[in-house]
């Protein structure tokens, strides 16, 4: 590497950077070496050194490979008296304007600290540790998500979060991104263990794999949710092993989430267990009465909506499950008080909330297999239709009722029970709960009746 990409990297760094964030910093660095993309820089102490790993590694290493067209890892040496006379030189300067061939610093800094290929935008803004409930049943997950985003890299690394649907693993690993990007420069990747397969695979059919490696290697923090999605697949256990690796032994910060602990999991490598393991694990269990009560009422706040104090009790006191069941009651409560202009007795908000709830109740024991074959025999089709693709009309119907079900009466994600109807993506389950709840919501009494003898079969059967 020259001098001269070296100087240049310093320049478009001080456009992105506020001048006094720049000359506290950037004076007391100096270049080294390089060798094979290493590049060696010198700090004149550890403080400085640990200042540079935790908030500007990543823009260096960004704005190197960006200007010299290559891929360069950087490394922190502690040198006394270590000092940029370059980055002293362009301090001392006046501030010019832009050149003509260049771009102004404003779009500059834009295209050093956006992330490539948009990887922030996936993260939910609602997502934040403020907007979360912490309870007895998460208290320690809340504060490891807190102490992981404040200092990334350091003793909680990597992080698994584990626990059943709905109890707020995907709200703390976005809370995390969303703090980070936030409150620092570093560059965070959330995806799902489903999207990561499906870009490792697209890089494969694309004959571009060192594109995805460059994506998720090149970040100071990879989020990664529901990797027991993984399970059997072994080319892309392989890939994220290598990442893993890489990032690990580079001081990055790696948070899971599962839905079950790393021993449950099948057809996962023993290493790439291995390393699930390595690390902080911790449940996340369903939350207490109080902790329900007190999500209720904050979901009620973020929402201006307000209840009384009967019928918060009484979801509460019926919804025991997960978080995402609480706020479906609430939905189903706001969405009837609006449309029809009502409020919300303790006699309505019963005979609202009777599928919900006792959809919620006594669930242990069913299986996807097991509602597939109710909802085939009391339609009359067969099982291995329910789950195929066919678009016929005796068909469709008894297929959404089927995931309907399957989402509100078991704990299985969208993404594994779209794996059990054929292989569909889990935006096609999400599209047909969303519809059947559409038409619940409707007080399509048919429909409804059909849901509570289905419902009633169902839980029949798993006390056989």
């Amino acid at each position: 590497m020259t001098e001269e990409l070296w100087n240049r990297t310093i320049t478009q760094i001080k456009e992105s950077l506020p001048e006094n964030e720049f000359s506290s910093w950037f004076t007391r660095l100096s270049f080294g070496s390089e060798s094979d993309g290493k590049v060696t820089l010198y700090v004149p102490s550890a403080f400085v050194r640990d200042r540079f790993d935790s908030s500007y590694k990543v823009l260096i290493e960004n704005t190197l490979s960006e200007l010299g067209d290559a891929d360069y890892y950087v490394t922190f040496e502690i040198r006394k008296g270590a000092q940029n006379t370059g980055a002293a030189q362009i301090k001392e300067k006046t501030p010019a304007q832009p050149a003509p061939d260049r771009k102004p610093a404003s779009e500059q800094k834009a295209k050093v600290t956006a992330p490539k290929n948009s990887e922030e935008s996936t993260l939910n803004a609602a997502y934040t540790f403020d907007s979360f409930i912490p309870g007895d049943n998460s208290n320690f997950a809340y504060s490891a998500c807190m102490a992981i985003a404040k200092n990334p890299g350091s003793a909680y690394n990597p992080c698994l979060l584990y626990g059943g649907v709905g109890l707020g693993k995907t709200h703390l690993i976005q809370s995390i991104g969303n703090y980070l990007k936030e409150n620092t420069k570093l560059k965070v990747s959330y995806v799902t263990a489903e999207n990561f397969t499906n870009e490792y695979i697209q890089s494969l059919n694309d004959k571009n794999p060192q594109q995805f490696k460059n994506k998720y290697r090149k970040v100071a923090v990879l989020l990664i949710d529901d990797i027991h999605f993984l399970q059997g697949k072994q080319g892309v256990q392989q890939e994220l092993f290598n990442t893993f690796n890489d990032l690990y032994e580079t001081g990055r910060q790696i948070v899971f989430t599962c839905d079950r602990p790393v021993e449950e999991l099948k057809d996962i490598s023993d290493r790439l267990r291995s390393r699930f393991e390595r690390g902080l694990n911790i449940d996340l269990l369903p939350p207490n009465y109080e902790t329900r009560v007190a999500i209720l009422r904050k979901k009620c706040q973020e929402k201006g909506v307000e209840f009384s104090n009967e019928v918060i009790d009484y979801i509460a006191t019926n919804i025991s499950s997960n978080v995402r069941a609480l706020e479906s009651c609430l939905t189903k409560l706001i969405a009837y008080s609006e449309l029809l202009h009502k409020d919300i007795s303790l006699e309505t908000a019963k005979e609202q909330l009777r599928h919900i709830i006792s959809s919620n109740n006594d669930t242990s024991g069913i299986s996807i297999d097991m509602i597939i074959k109710v909802v085939a025999n009391y339609f009359n089709v067969s099982a291995a239709d329910i789950r195929g693709k066919s678009k016929n009309q005796s068909v469709v119907l008894p297929r959404q009722i089927a995931m309907f079900l399957c989402r509100n009466m078991t704990d299985f994600s969208t993404t594994e029970i779209g794996y059990e109807f054929g292989g569909k993506n889990h935006t096609t389950v999400m599209y047909n709960v969303q519809k059947m709840e559409a038409r619940l919501n409707s007080s399509e009494k048919d429909i409804n009746n059909v849901i509570e003898k289905l419902e009633t079969q169902i839980k029949l059967e798993s006390r056989k």
